[in-house]
């Protein structure tokens, strides 16, 4: 259990660093969760930028 959360935390960190780590994904024991961690990182950098774009419309 702690290989699979320390390889979604990486995968995450990963994804806010914007790099991604090909070795790590394709791991046969803890690849998927690398994979969805660093998923869940660019659906939250994704989200983050669409609230800025928002605030800069709202202020002109």
């Amino acid at each position: 259990m702690d290989d699979a959360l320390r390889a979604y935390g990486d995968g995450r960190e990963d994804a806010f660093a914007g790099r991604r780590n090909v070795g790590a994904a394709e791991d046969p024991h803890t690849g998927a969760d690398y994979r969805t961690g660093f998923l869940d990182g660019r659906i939250e950098i994704f989200r983050m930028l669409a609230e800025v774009r928002e605030i800069l419309e709202e202020n002109g």
